[in-house]
């Protein structure tokens, strides 16, 4: 039997046993295929084969609950839940997601793309299924990595305490994106490799086993025994004492230990956590050789697992992470924050030079937000860099203990805006409408990886906290643009035009700039405006534009409603000055997975679109302008 036999769950349990590691094989090799093509979370998902084939071997999915925290490691489970044959449009623009999507299949039980979230919801499944005096079962499969978040122990003390049946498989890798931190890791060190307690265990079992005609059944009978030897070596009393039963550690890719052990966590009628050990990336050399780099990767060569194409674009984080360096030469106050993201975010380069500055905090935002503000209390200059949909979970701490006290941390968010093939759960959208209504925080979103530095070298000047939202990498047109010279609430005038100005920010101005071609073409001359500071407004140019009756356009890479485009509207309003007449955003809803420039054509952001849209209006605006 092969991969291409399995077209429900139901098919893998008639799966020979002998056959399963030759089916693990197949599944790795398609997984690394597809992802070299189409970009992807390798490392994590070829960790857990063994764990997926034996989960859907002994529950029952869809009626039994499987929920994966993040998501990114369910490509097996997608493999074995009917959708190996449109696997090949993984994360591609209309195609099946890289997460788990409750609308692409009822196997996915629930959405899952930021840490540390699967243990509560597990835990309402279980107790909504208790409550209605139904029957299954519940398994969350939680990261070593997730374990560093602070949701998890809230989720555990809830469980543990009211002894709620349900499943919790620890997937101990030792890594998130990047190397675990933290107490907690070192205590899963100590399991993991506790060896008086392996090497006693192997010797029972081996000794048990070669007892003629009993040895297997004495081999089952002495679970109990094997438990108390394990307490006598280790340290086990962290997860009993929350009221779980403990059972592992195992090798998570032994599938058939895996089943056994999963068979006998459904047997307790009490919150269970099997704790295995898997190697992130087994199956793929370049991958278990580089787990951080293969963890979320762009396409890649499988010979070697080096990229294709990679971009010559400048990179923000490393931009980040040049100047800080560079500043912190001479302003021993400033250190750096991150939430299990050191290298991705730039501040890897900040710590190889000052090893002493760069604290990685797991995946705890709201405890980094907390700990730059305390460290902004004590004298220093905390650089928190941190994603910008991951910054979403520490909105409570951004406003009550750094803005409300307003403390001078610098909050400096990568990857704002559409975030591409992701989808949903990593697109930096929301990060204008949530930060601009906070009182004492300074808004900040730079066109260039120069205007960064500018940014950052102005807001160590400031007491009051600063967020510099931006993206990935550098626009197209950059490299072509001036200097730019950042001032605070003053907006910078990139391209002249009598008939219409177009406002941006961020990579949208590159947009703005080719649509001001293609409109050039059709006889109107729209001007560029890069409104950097987006709080403060630049009120001045605002009366100024209104004043000589120029009419502009307001386009941003941000949900409409509470955007750039609100904010001068509101002033606007407040002032009786011109207001935009058309603001160019993201809808209400979430947006999709895709290629970016696809999503931006989708929803009217690229170049053509935005000419085209001020073509439409074009009747309107020169004869109220004329």
């Amino acid at each position: 039997m092969k991969l291409s036999d399995i077209k429900t769950p139901e098919d893998l349990k008639r799966f020979p046993r002998e056959e399963i590691p030759a089916l693990a094989h197949e599944i790795r090799e398609k997984i690394t295929q597809v992802v070299s093509e189409n970009g992807g979370h390798l490392a994590g998902n070829l960790g857990v084969v063994e764990l997926s084939i034996a989960l859907h071997r002994v529950f029952n999915s869809p009626e039994d609950k499987i929920i994966f925290d993040v998501g990114h490691q369910c490509y097996t489970h997608k493999l074995l839940t009917g959708r190996q044959y449109n696997f090949d449009t993984l994360r591609q623009y209309n195609g099946i997601s890289g997460f788990p999507k409750r609308s692409e299949s009822p196997h996915d039980a629930y959405e899952t793309g930021h840490a540390s979230t699967a243990l509560s919801a597990a835990l309402g499944f279980a107790r909504a299924r208790d409550l209605q005096n139904e029957d299954y079962h519940v398994v969350a499969v939680v990261g070593d990595g997730a374990l560093t978040g602070g949701m998890c122990y809230e989720a555990l003390n809830d469980a543990g305490n009211n002894k709620t049946r349900l499943i919790v498989v620890l997937n101990d890798n030792q890594m998130s994106i990047e190397r675990n931190v933290g107490a907690l890791n070192n205590y899963l060190s100590h399991l993991r490799t506790s060896k008086p307690y392996l090497m006693a265990k192997k010797g029972v079992s081996h000794m048990l086993k070669i007892i003629p005609f009993v040895g297997n059944f004495l081999f089952k009978s002495v679970q109990s025994i094997k438990n108390h030897l394990r307490n006598l070596f280790v340290k086990e009393s962290y997860f009993t004492s929350l009221g779980f039963k403990y059972l592992g550690p195992i090798d998570g890719h032994d599938e058939a230990l895996l089943e056994d052990l999963l068979e006998r966590a459904k047997q307790f009628e009490e919150p269970v956590i099997l704790h295995i050990v898997t190697t992130k990336g087994a199956g793929y050399a370049p991958a278990e050789v580089a787990p951080e780099r293969m963890h979320g990767t762009p396409p890649f060569s499988l010979v070697d697992g080096k990229c294709k194409n990679s971009s010559t674009s400048k990179s923000y984080s490393k931009a980040l992470g040049d100047e800080l360096t560079k500043l912190a030469e001479n302003n021993p106050k400033i250190v750096g924050i991150s939430a299990a993201m050191v290298e991705s975010t730039g501040l890897e380069i900040l710590r190889q030079a000052h090893p002493d500055k760069v604290f990685d905090v797991g995946i705890a935002e709201e405890h980094a937000a907390v700990l730059a503000a305390g460290m902004a209390s004590g004298g220093l200059r905390p650089v928190l860099a941190v994603y910008d949909t991951f910054m979403q979970r520490a909105l409570d701490q951004i406003i009550m203990d750094i803005a409300l006290q307003k403390l001078p941390v610098v909050m400096a968010l990568d990857r704002s805006g559409i975030g591409g093939e992701d989808g949903p759960t990593h697109h930096g959208v929301f990060g204008t409408a949530l930060f601009r209504s906070i009182p004492n925080l300074l808004l900040l979103s730079p066109r260039s990886t120069k205007e960064l530095k500018q940014m950052l070298t102005f807001s160590f000047e400031q007491e009051k906290p600063v967020i510099i939202r931006y993206a990935k990498a550098e626009g197209h047109r950059q490299c072509e643009l001036p200097e730019p010279s950042f001032s605070l609430g003053v907006w910078e005038n990139i391209k002249q035009g009598k008939d219409i100005c177009i406002i941006a920010y961020g990579h949208i101005v590159d947009e703005a700039l080719d649509a001001s071609e293609i409109l050039l073409n059709e006889g109107i001359h729209a001007g560029v405006i890069n409104a950097s500071s987006i709080k403060p407004l630049d009120t001045s140019l605002l009366k100024k534009l209104s004043l000589k009756n120029i009419p502009y356009i307001v386009a941003e890479e941000v949900q409409l409603s509470g955007g750039l485009g609100s904010a001068i509207a509101e002033y606007a309003m407040q002032e009786g000055l011109n207001p935009p007449i058309k603001t160019i955003a993201l809808p209400d809803e979430f947006i999709p997975h895709g290629d970016r420039k696809a999503l931006l054509k989708q929803f009217g952001l690229d170049a053509k679109s935005i000419a085209d849209c001020i073509l439409s209006l074009a009747d309107e605006f020169t004869k109220d302008h004329a």
